[in-house]
């Protein structure tokens, strides 16, 4: 039982600004502060946190900030055995501007992150875990090489298509769950960019590419869509004190993974990685905070009531 990720670890810089800069623009920063980052660490300390044993597969540079991120990550409870240290490769780092309403712009320096292989993937001690879960900043053939493996093969995928890709199409097919946001649907789906839940059910139904599987949009202000050949479901967006967004999306990524971990259908799950999505958002860079669980199920039992 349990989640594995695969995965991007960064060091992010973060860059407070009054506003995002223009193109050509150059803006003085009102803070900077630094942050453990990177989808896959993300991901991975979201499922933890929700209580999911979570196991992370990547790299990291053998530098301070490869130092630092294991830290962090054994820290939060996630097993880090499968993180390779590279003498050859520097810390994956993203450089983030973040605007006093949340928004934010980032630029990613792979490192490490792209040199993580299939050898390593196939290497991995991954028996007993029953989600797997990947998103598109460590290389394709490592994540084919995860989902092909006979442990995914008995358990659940997840693939989160993110940072869009023309290639990772031909990664759908192995995915019970692809997650998107809009940005992501419209890349995949020749530029429709829906506004509201009902617009986008007719575009992430045309990603669909096998029986059962099920398209996810995270729709920001309008919720969370998920849609299958058959049906959809919409969970309503929740209520934030938004300081920042990022990581808002893997925080629904790795809560998602961990809820569905434990059994629960894709409709309560969904619900779930909702609210805990909304509560990231309530703190600086894409911390998540340790009491996620039980502040994300009472806000559902409050509007339950």
């Amino acid at each position: 039982m349990g989640v594995c990720v695969l995965g991007s670890i960064n060091l992010d810089n973060v860059c407070r600004v009054a506003r995002l800069p223009a193109p050509g623009e150059t803006l003085m920063a009102e803070s900077f502060e630094r942050f453990a980052g990177g989808k896959g660490a993300n991901q991975a300390v979201a499922a933890a946190a929700w209580g999911a044993p979570t196991a992370l597969i990547g790299a990291v540079g053998r530098d301070e900030a490869g130092d630092r991120l294991i830290a962090h990550l054994e820290k939060r409870g996630i097993d880090v055995s499968a993180v390779a240290r590279l003498a050859e490769e520097p810390t994956g780092q993203a450089h983030i501007c973040v605007s006093p309403a949340g928004e934010n712009t980032i630029v990613v320096i792979g490192g490490a992150n792209r040199a993580v292989t299939a050898a390593q993937v196939a290497q991995a001690d991954i028996a007993g875990r029953t989600v797997f879960l990947s998103q598109l900043e460590t290389p394709l053939d490592a994540i084919e090489t995860l989902f092909r493996s006979s442990a995914a093969r008995k358990g659940f995928k997840i693939l989160n298509a993110a940072p869009a890709a023309e290639p990772a199409r031909a990664l759908f097919p192995f995915a019970d769950v692809v997650v998107l946001n809009q940005g992501e649907l419209a890349f995949y789906a020749d530029g429709v960019r829906p506004a509201e839940g009902g617009d986008a059910i007719g575009p992430a139904r045309r990603l669909l590419s096998r029986p059962g599987q099920t398209i996810i949009v995270t729709l920001g202000a309008a919720g969370a869509l998920a849609v299958t050949a058959e049906s959809h479901i919409l969970a309503a967006a929740p209520s934030a004190r938004v300081v920042d967004t990022t990581g808002a999306g893997d925080c629904f990524c790795g809560v998602l993974a961990a809820a569905l971990a434990e059994g629960g259908g894709l409709a309560e799950a969904l619900a779930l990685a909702n609210q805990a999505a909304a509560l990231s958002t309530e703190n600086p860079g894409a911390s998540v905070p340790s009491s996620l669980r039980v502040d994300a199920q009472a806000r559902l039992r409050a509007i339950a009531r």
